[in-house]
């Protein structure tokens, strides 16, 4: 299979060709066809490593609205250093569409994020505790969030996560799209899925390889 195979749009398209992607990895050739044609929830146990940025980013960057200026899109990382790098793909990948994302962690000063957020993104990345202060401070708004993220949700859990994604559930509307993806399945993790997501789907990919 191809990328062209997937449906994806032309500017996308060239923007992962110039980045020398040529066949989907095994958990996008799962995730972007299924992101694409339903709006149910989705459970992906994955390894890092397994190219779930590609996998849930590409079908994201094809079905929400440029031109709209709000946050369509949330992607929940448990690290700074994760949620610059998807970051950092996400833009890549929209090389070729006006999309504006933006990340937002801590450790780094707050003022030069609330200035990148003067014009709003379509898609934010962030990590749980700024994301919160962010709203608190009436920055964000994740009333029209159609599609939400948690990337390596055993590990936002074990680090201490589980309060402030309480909050963020309870700050989006109950009709977005939501994809958990996790390494291993613990107990909190399903509680999360049972409470938070609508009778998700469940997709494993066995196999770790080398892209990001």
């Amino acid at each position: 299979m191809t990328f062209k195979e997937l449906n994806l749009k032309e500017e996308i398209l060239s923007a992962i060709e110039e980045l020398g992607f040529e066949s989907p990895m095994p958990v996008q050739e799962k995730v972007i066809p299924f992101m694409l044609e339903n709006d149910a929830d989705l459970v992906a146990l994955a390894q890092t490593g397994t190219g779930k940025t590609a996998a849930f980013g590409l079908p994201i960057l094809n079905m929400i609205d440029p031109n709209l200026k709000q946050v369509q899109a949330l992607v929940l990382s448990p690290t700074r250093e994760l949620c610059i790098q998807i970051s950092n793909d996400l833009k890549n990948f929209s090389k070729f569409q006006k999309t504006r994302v933006v990340p937002v962690y801590g450790g780094e000063d707050i003022r030069t994020q609330l200035k990148q957020l003067d014009s709003t993104p379509q898609i934010i990345v962030a990590t749980p505790g700024r994301l919160i202060d962010l709203i608190d401070r009436g920055k964000i708004k994740l009333e029209n969030i159609r599609y939400l993220v948690l990337d390596e949700a055993d590990e936002m859990l074990k680090l201490g996560f589980m309060d402030d994604l309480e909050v963020i559930f309870e700050a989006m509307p109950a009709s977005r799209q939501s994809v958990l993806f996790s390494a291993t399945l613990p107990h909190s993790i399903r509680a999360i899925a049972e409470k938070h997501l609508r009778e998700p789907q469940h997709i494993k990919i066995a196999s770790k390889t080398r892209l990001s």
